[in-house]
């Protein structure tokens, strides 16, 4: 039904915005150049007016039509019974209810539950039924008012402008409050661990180790939550993957932009960003039959004690994956330095290579900064590479040839199978997630500071 809404919006749309612009261009056949607005401002506006209203009363119904049908469902139970309820009850019966209106039933469901599930059909196919009935009248009522404000002085492209300052003002404050959201979660999730567990423990603990009972029937260790093993493996693997990825990478930005010649670029540079699109699970398959091995023989040879996952496998093939971001950003910011810069350089004598060490990269610093900033938050968002070649135990050693573990990684596996939300095991996940977000401000702050600071000097 929703598809079906949509579809009527999108016709009827069409319809609005050809008419609208066929009634202007009868209207401005009329009255010459005393129209105000061009036909397909007229139409646009029509179309805008059409579809706007309907969309909102979409989003705003799907938002709320669970949530009134949940209501709904628990008023045909007892009070008594829904009142002995704790919202995970309440939230597994309506699932079970909607599970049985899905046509799955398993087990011997009782009389009320069966009831509810055909009440549940009902409604929704009301819900849906109404919800079209709306958007269809919202649609022809816009429609309407479109075409019945096409006048010679009528402001329509004022008015399509306006639409459109909302509209992108709009996805401005979803983006902010989007974030704001994310930020709210994580520092009260935070909280609620920090109440269960110590400060000191989690930011001055030397081990990991969260297994604790999330069931009473459960047997578990009593859980450690010190965090230093945790990111200090994060530190390692960022490390490994930066001082290989960011040389090579600035590297073949400097040779495409200043030396290869423009049929070597043009066949390098996309072949080279070909590796930004490849999947993280590929290169940890590549990590663990190929890269891992290949180390663990190495290190062997030289009579060495290497891991089967190591921190050296991991990030070294991480770097792999970040070239791209650094070469592509970097060759941008170079290939945008102002020729006269180049030219004023060499006139005053100096070589290609002090050219570029002493004019070049520092002009193009800020775009440089920018992707190396990006390289390193891929390195220490990357989940899928560590899991595969580094391994899950959090080992507190900054050796490359030993396995390691990373903050989204133990993100990850934390909040994955029968977990509780207020058990400190699975709210450690947040804690985790909140000092990463803050850790990654700092490097965004530090590098804007860096950059400010050249900024002034060049």
């Amino acid at each position: 039904m929703v598809a079906n809404a949509f579809l009527v919006i999108f016709l009827l749309t069409v319809i609005g915005y050809v008419a609208a612009r066929v009634h202007a261009g009868s209207v401005l056949g009329k009255v010459g150049a005393q129209m105000h607005s061009r036909p397909v401002y007229h139409g646009m506006n029509a179309a805008i007016w059409t579809a706007a209203p309907a969309v909102v009363v979409i989003l705003v119904w799907l938002m709320f039509q669970n949530s009134v049908i949940d209501q709904l469902l628990l008023g045909l139970f007892e009070p008594s019974r829904v009142e002995a309820m704790t919202s995970a009850d309440k939230a597994l019966l309506i699932s079970e209810i909607r599970q049985i209106a899905a046509g799955r039933i398993f087990g011997a469901p009782d009389a009320t539950v069966l009831a509810a599930a055909e009440k549940l059909n009902d409604w929704t196919w009301i819900a849906r039924a109404s919800m079209f009935g709306c958007v269809l009248v919202c649609c022809l009522l816009g429609m309407g008012l479109g075409l019945r404000v096409v006048a010679p002085r009528y402001r329509a492209r004022h008015s399509v402008e306006r639409s459109l300052n909302v509209f992108m003002i709009f996805c401005s404050f979803v983006a902010i409050f989007t974030t704001l959201g994310i930020i709210a979660s994580l520092v009260y999730e935070s909280f609620q661990f920090f109440s269960k567990v110590p400060a000191s423990e989690f930011f001055f603990g030397l081990r990991w180790e969260p297994q604790i009972p999330l069931r009473a029937d459960q047997v578990a260790g009593l859980g450690a939550f010190g965090a230093i093993p945790v990111f200090v493996g994060t530190f390692v693997i960022a490390t490994i993957a930066m001082v290989f990825a960011v040389p090579i990478g600035l590297l073949a930005a400097i040779y495409l932009t200043e030396y290869a010649d423009h049929r070597v670029r043009a066949s390098v540079k996309p072949l080279l960003e070909i590796l930004a699109g490849v999947p993280t699970v590929v290169y940890g398959f590549f990590a663990v039959l190929i890269v891992a091995p290949l180390i663990r023989d190495f290190g062997t040879g030289l009579g060495l004690e290497v891991a089967p996952r190591s921190a050296l496998a991991a990030g070294g093939v991480m770097s792999i994956m970040l070239i791209p971001f650094i070469s592509s950003l970097s060759d941008d910011a170079l290939a945008a330095v102002p020729r006269a810069l180049r030219e004023g350089s060499y006139a005053m004598g100096a070589t290609k290579g002090e050219t570029i060490r002493k004019v070049l990269l520092p002009a193009a610093l800020p775009g440089i900064m920018g992707g190396v900033l990006l390289a390193l938050s891929r390195a220490i968002g990357e989940t899928m590479i560590v899991v595969m070649a580094a391994g899950l135990i959090a080992s507190l050693n900054i050796n490359p040839f030993d396995s390691v573990t990373t903050v989204t990684v133990q993100i990850v596996t934390l909040l994955i199978g029968d977990t509780a939300f207020d058990n400190p095991k699975t709210l450690s996940a947040f804690a985790l997630g909140l000092m990463l977000f803050l850790i990654t401000l700092a490097l965004n702050v530090m590098a804007l500071r860096i950059v400010r600071k050249y900024r002034e000097k060049y």
